[in-house]
């Protein structure tokens, strides 16, 4: 390559790393302000109904909230900057995620606690899928193609949500009509092991990483 094509090659490429760094913004804001209203709609519900369920949905929104706003503090820093610290963050939020969900998932198993049906967690549970499904398929092609791990890794968070909600409406489907109470905690202590196996992957990453 000619000396003059390696420095038309180097705006272009910052170009693309500044568009890609503004494009991961955007999207750790929109979880921000999703996940406030969800959750306060979740919480709000929950309590007016007595739904442990739609309560717990509402505390999840809540560590949505935090892992995507550890993202938007390191981005603001720099596409790569910050990285170790933001990684243990976001490490940290897996490790509340997962003891939260596995402690819940065993509370119902021993107690027997049966899913109740709630037409507000359903329509909230199916909202969540078709809004975040697309926004955890942006966040993963964004930060793989920054080459941040920070995104990449609030993209899997992003998804151990979304695996809650289908969880959780399964678990309501099956319950309705089989009467396996019990599908929804099992299948949510998956998801709390997944989220275990992903805060320690985050962990480690974060060693081999520099502020």
């Amino acid at each position: 390559m000619a000396r003059g094509d390696v420095a038309t090659a180097k705006p272009a490429l910052r170009h693309d790393t500044e568009r890609l760094r503004r494009r991961g913004l955007r999207l750790a804001w929109f979880i921000v302000v999703w996940d406030l209203i969800e959750g306060a709609v979740a919480v709000t519900a929950g309590l007016a109904a007595g739904s442990i369920a739609l309560v717990g949905f509402g505390i999840d929104s809540g560590i949505e909230v935090f892992a995507a706003s550890v993202v938007i503090w390191q981005l603001r820093g720099g596409a790569h900057a910050r990285m170790r610290t933001a990684l243990r963050l976001i490490a940290i939020s897996f490790f509340v995620l997962g003891a939260y969900v596995g402690f819940e998932s065993i509370r119902d198993l021993v107690a027997a606690d049966k899913a109740g049906e709630s037409i507000v967690g359903i329509v909230l549970n199916v909202v969540a899928l078709a809004v975040m499904v697309p926004v955890a398929v942006a966040q993963k092609r964004t930060g793989r193609a920054l080459g941040n791990e920070v995104l990449v890794a609030q993209s899997d968070e992003t998804w151990l949500s979304n695996y809650l909600s289908v969880s959780l409406l399964v678990g309501l489907g099956l319950n309705a009509a089989f009467g396996l109470w019990w599908a929804d905690p099992v299948v949510a202590l998956f998801v709390a092991a997944i989220a275990f196996h992903e805060g320690r992957e985050a962990w480690q990453e974060s060693s081999e990483r520099e502020d």
